[in-house]
């Protein structure tokens, strides 16, 4: 059969649905990229917060407007997971639904739908029980030269706002023989940057005994891959940093010095109705001592506001954190209540119009702090890792004249989430390649190759 897919969300889903794919491909299945040409429709969803549901149902009612009678629709991963009735009620098209814990089960899904009497149910409810993985597919995903690299399943935080764990389930780290397997298959391949995911990759090897695993496994990494570049590391818990994380880290040059620690908020208070842990002041130390050992190191967090019970007081605390530690990056977003999570049964629930002030002040606030963080980078040179072409048109330009430019990402930017690199030559794409640094935007950073 011939399937279109699309995913939704994170990083996360997108190894997820590399591996959906792989399943199918090895199976006899082709992809297509067009949705009129497939026999089966599928979207791997999103739901961890409202919007996300919402582009989930979205998509997938753009999909089933345009469904032919002889195409399949299928909603695969996070919805399906926590609450397949309810989609299931939202999208009445839909042909069939396969959570996050089964997705290996699409073989039996196709198999089922190639048999399916036009007589039978129109929704194939799959449960969520655990599902192994068969060990031939590799827990990755490949977005041009960088590749996200899973290294657990699962979470076994207990954060009052965060549905994860019902979805994903508890922590399960991957054997590190596997994760080596995939890095020593992504480097055959020529790829420069592996960008090491989970929930919380700091908490890697926790469920196995071992506390502070990922040093090692960072270490296992340089030794077998030792022409990639880059190693990233994304979402570490600042709890679980180690100082021989940070050791780790400053002695590999081919470890990104950059980190990003998604702090949520800055109070103790509203830490303590988080379910995270209010020490604020270990989060301080653990800024200055990243700083310390690697003063090129690029730090990025993300926090939540309109929280329950969240006062003037508390966000005034928040807006000072940030001013003092000067992030180079920062997320923001307003509490979304999902059901089923402690926090959705917290009191004083804040308005969404202060919320979304509050939203609009932090990002105003940091504003200037990024660009003047971007501005530190003029006069160095940085290697770059080309992604696309473009063109730019400049002031002074005669009308229609746009100049030539190259994109890429340097250490300080992690794909899709952060600001790019604007090389004003042409070089080839997939290269590493460097470049000096000659101006700055809020988010971005302008430069000629060196």
């Amino acid at each position: 059969m011939r399937y279109y897919l699309i995913s939704l969300g994170c990083p996360k889903n997108a190894v997820d649905a590399e591996g959906v794919g792989a399943l199918l491909d090895a199976a006899g299945h082709e992809p297509v990229f067009e949705a009129q040409a497939a026999d089966v429709l599928m979207v791997n969803t999103c739901c961890f917060i409202g919007s996300a549901r919402d582009e989930s149902i979205e998509v997938l009612r753009g999909l089933a407007q345009d469904k032919r009678a002889d195409q399949y629709l299928l909603a695969l991963g996070c919805y399906p997971q926590r609450d397949g009735t309810e989609l299931a009620e939202r999208v009445p098209e839909l042909d069939g639904i396969l959570g996050t814990r089964r997705w290996s089960e699409i073989l039996a899904m196709f198999e089922q739908l190639e048999r399916r009497d036009e007589t039978g149910p129109r929704v194939t409810m799959v449960g969520d029980s655990t599902c192994a993985v068969p060990g031939r597919i590799h827990r990755v995903a490949v977005q041009g030269q960088s590749a996200y690299l899973k290294i657990a399943e699962g979470c076994s935080a207990a954060c009052a706002y965060c549905a994860i764990p019902q979805i994903k389930g508890p922590l399960r780290s991957r054997p590190i023989e596997a994760i080596l397997a995939d890095a020593r298959h992504l480097a055959a391949h020529g790829t420069q940057e592996l960008i090491l995911i989970a929930q919380d990759t700091t908490a890697y090897g926790r469920d196995r005994g071992v506390r502070d695993a990922l040093p090692d496994l960072l270490e296992a990494l340089v030794a077998v891959v030792p022409d990639v570049p880059w190693i990233r590391i994304l979402y570490a818990y600042p709890q679980h940093i180690s100082e021989r994380l940070i050791g780790t880290m400053a002695s590999h040059p081919q470890i990104c010095p950059y980190l990003d620690l998604p702090l949520q908020h800055a109070h103790p208070d509203t830490l303590r109705r988080m379910g995270r842990s209010g020490n604020i002041g270990r989060v301080g130390q653990l800024i200055d001592d990243l700083r310390e050992a690697m003063p090129d190191i690029a730090l990025r967090t993300t926090f939540i506001v309109g929280y329950p019970g969240e006062t003037e007081h508390e966000f005034r605390a928040l807006e000072a954190f940030i001013q003092e530690a000067a992030f180079d990056k920062v997320g923001v977003f307003t509490y979304s209540p999902e059901v089923g999570t402690r926090a959705y049964e917290l009191p004083d629930r804040v308005p969404e119009a202060v919320a979304e002030e509050r939203y609009r002040r932090l990002m105003e606030l940091q504003q200037p702090i990024s660009l003047a963080r971007n501005e530190a980078q003029i006069g160095r040179v940085l290697d770059v890792l080309v992604e696309g072409e473009g063109e730019v048109e400049y002031s002074d330009a005669a009308p229609g004249e746009a100049a030539q430019i190259t994109i890429g990402r340097s250490y300080r930017d992690a794909p899709e989430i952060d600001g790019l690199v604007l090389i004003e030559d042409v070089t080839e794409v997939g290269q590493i390649v460097p470049v000096e640094i000659t101006g700055a935007l809020e988010y971005d950073l302008v430069g000629s190759l060196a």
